[in-house]
């Protein structure tokens, strides 16, 4: 039997935060590859390759666990996760209208929000999981993580206009009702992959009965990520050879050697950390006990967090305005602050109900 842990299962999220707010990166450094190439590439190991070969080696029985999944749960699982693919195509032209730190706040702050609660909803569990001894304080917790998400969105808009202005640019191009439009698309689509993981539950649970333990959730997580490869492989093998850049895959000698094997391996990387976000949000999820529920707006809120610091780190906050600095230090405190709240709701929650 599994020993909840909030304490422990706050930690897991934070380190999945991290793998998420840096799947990104590795596209930095790739060379002569269009982004639908690295896309193809990084799909495959994000929701392909790590996906079994970890849920081979850490699910007991796997094939047999997903031949026995219900079929409701394994079908709608594997719908709601193609359905989420769509959302990154928002989220893309979402940027070009609003930009990067903007979108990406807003969007993932729509998702945390829609993920936790639609599950609760369609379950009929959302008055009683607040109403339980620690659910006011996780409750609290939640909300003040949005407002957390709110500054971030607030300190990355300023960043974006502290840099405009340093670098003579206008505003042409900013359509703040489009980019919003797009954007909320983009959020919804991306709370729906957590709902995918909520109504893929019971194929965790016969993953449980066969010996998986804290790694159940690699089960209904395959299912999940074979929906979002069919969406994401069908629109980019398109896109890449429309554009004649799906070349590239087997072009080595036009870029050498050394370019072209850099490429993949990069590709691969951030494939793999996507994939390792949700890894340890499977064995957080496991953790948070009772307030499982908790846990798709705990993740969400570690991924922007860390982005942040991840730019930071990389100087990219270098040479704005005190305001605007001060402004995302407020928010990444405020972030900080709704973890510890609920970590220490959903603990006492468990203390309580004697786990």
């Amino acid at each position: 039997m599994i020993q909840p842990n909030p304490i422990i299962g706050t930690g897991l999220h934070a380190v999945g935060g991290i793998s998420a707010a840096s799947c990104y990166m590795p596209f930095e450094k790739v060379k002569n590859w269009s982004w639908g190439t690295f896309w193809i590439v990084q799909a495959l190991f994000a929701w392909l390759i790590m996906p079994f070969v970890i849920g081979y080696f850490t699910v007991p029985d796997l094939f047999t666990v997903l031949a026995e999944s219900p079929a409701p749960a394994f079908w709608a699982a594997f719908i709601l996760g193609a359905t989420y693919g769509f959302g990154g195509l928002s989220f893309g032209y979402a940027i070009r209208n609003i930009g990067y730190s903007l979108t990406y706040t807003l969007s993932i702050g729509i998702s945390a929000v829609l993920g936790t609660v639609v599950p609760l909803i369609l379950n009929g569990k959302i008055i009683e999981q607040f109403t339980k001894t620690g659910g006011g304080i996780v409750l609290t917790g939640m909300l003040i993580s949005i407002v957390g998400v709110a500054l971030c969105g607030r300190a990355g808009f300023l960043k974006e206009k502290n840099i405009a202005l340093q670098e003579g640019k206008s505003k042409l191009g900013f359509n703040m009702k489009k980019g919003l439009f797009l954007t909320i698309i983009a959020g919804t689509l991306s709370a729906v992959w957590g709902i995918s993981l909520e109504v893929g539950q019971p194929i965790s649970d016969i993953a449980a009965d066969y010996g998986a333990g804290h790694f159940e959730g690699n089960a209904k997580l395959i299912v999940s990520s074979l929906g979002c490869l069919v969406t994401n492989l069908t629109w980019f093998i398109v896109a890449t050879i429309k554009d004649g850049t799906i070349k590239s895959l087997v072009q080595r000698k036009e870029i050498g050697s050394k370019k072209f094997f850099g490429n993949y391996a990069l590709s691969a990387l951030a494939g793999s950390l996507w994939y390792t976000q949700f890894f340890f949000y499977g064995l957080g999820h496991v953790k948070m006990g009772s307030f499982m529920f908790a846990s798709w707006v705990l993740h969400m809120s570690m991924l922007i967090f860390f982005s942040y610091i991840i730019g930071v780190i990389m100087k990219e906050w270098r040479g704005v305005t005190r305001k605007t600095y001060v402004t995302l230090i407020i928010a990444l405190l405020v972030l900080v602050g709704s973890f510890i709240l609920m970590s220490y709701g959903s603990y006492i929650g468990e203390i309580a109900s004697g786990h």
